[in-house]
């Protein structure tokens, strides 16, 4: 067994020990953040034409904003943190903000499109201690949709398996804008061929909101989810719904489990929900995270976003939710005030 094998092995038993104890924490205790996405960069390097998460002339956020924002949400009790984007590699400071992550417990994860991967930059995050990365690969070749195709990014994924001590997971998308639905299964197995997990996501509209998979596309939809046994976001059940179109009855933690933190250091719902509440996360307390806890999210049922509803799965069991969709936390301080205390 070579360095690098021996180095992810161990990272790999390390960061699933950590997750472990991520859901045993979240089921023992509902009052702190599971999972933030961060965005420490609107910008982003391409252009495809169904996302509405990047600009192409933002600046990147400060580092001292960043190690702000990340002490907070380690103050509130957060589990994992996704740096996502626009491109995060773009960040002339993303291995700092990775350290931090880590200096401060918390499981480190990144979304990227891997155009701007090296092997210089893999080796770069192995040594800041990410522990999750993500690709999303839109198509066997480039297209007006989407450039993040296997043709182009083939070369970074063998990179990947060579050098980064990191789990890794590929993600092939279904929907609409997707001219051709076999490019997910092709993407799919390459990803398995190359040692890594493999997901496949629905691309929603511009407000995270579901549209229906096709037959064909259903059927590789469903056989793409079968190869996903050794990732614990598999233990779920709400990906056939999504798939078919069927609108879905299940307590949206958003605010509160989950928190979206846009470039500007405000907490959102989520990427496709951002503008509520759009409080700054440095004034972000516990009373915020409960009072969202309990609200009701009218986007829900028909909501695609699939982090979202994997954090929801530890609370989905409990604690119906009883406040009526965009109520605002002043309103109800007293009632949260008093789940902190039976808390």
């Amino acid at each position: 067994m070579n360095r690098t094998a021996l180095r992810r092995k161990i990272r790999f038993f390390y960061t699933r020990a950590r997750e472990l104890w991520m859901i045993a924490k979240g089921l023992l205790s509902s009052t702190h953040p599971v999972l933030a996405h961060i965005i420490p960069i609107r910008r982003c390097n391409l252009s495809c034409a169904y996302c509405n998460e990047y600009d192409n002339f933002s600046k990147p956020v400060a580092l001292e904003d960043m190690l702000r924002r990340l002490d907070r949400l380690a103050a509130l009790g957060t589990s994992i943190i996704t740096i996502s984007g626009g491109e995060p590699l773009l960040h002339p400071q993303l291995e700092e903000i990775i350290r931090h992550i880590r200096k401060r417990g918390m499981i480190a994860g990144m979304i990227t499109n891997g155009y701007l991967l090296t092997q210089s930059r893999i080796e770069s995050l192995n040594d800041a201690g990410l522990e999750h990365l993500q690709i999303s690969v839109d198509n066997v070749k480039p297209d007006d949709v989407s450039k993040k195709s296997l043709k182009v990014l083939d070369q970074k994924l063998v990179l990947l398996a060579r050098y980064a001590v990191f789990q890794v997971n590929i993600n092939s998308v279904l929907g609409s804008p997707v001219r051709n639905p076999e490019d997910a299964l092709v993407v799919g197995k390459r990803a398995l061929e190359l040692g890594f997990t493999s997901t496949v996501g629905v691309l929603h509209d511009h407000e995270g909101q579901l549209q229906p998979l096709a037959p064909r596309q259903q059927e590789i939809f469903q056989e793409i989810m079968s190869w996903g046994k050794r990732s614990y976001s598999r233990f779920n059940s709400f990906q056939k719904e999504i798939a078919r179109g069927i609108p879905r009855h299940w307590r949206c933690r958003a605010g509160s489990r989950y928190l979206y933190i846009c470039e500007d250091g405000l907490v959102h719902y989520c990427s496709q929900q951002r503008g509520y509440p759009a409080i700054p996360i440095e004034k972000y307390t516990r009373r915020h995270v409960l009072h969202e806890y309990h609200t009701r999210k009218a986007c829900a049922p028909r909501c695609t976003i699939q982090c979202v509803q994997h954090v929801a799965l530890l609370d989905n069991w409990r604690d119906p939710q009883t406040r009526p969709a965009f109520e605002q936390p002043e309103t109800a301080a007293v009632g949260v005030e008093t789940t902190m205390r039976q808390n």
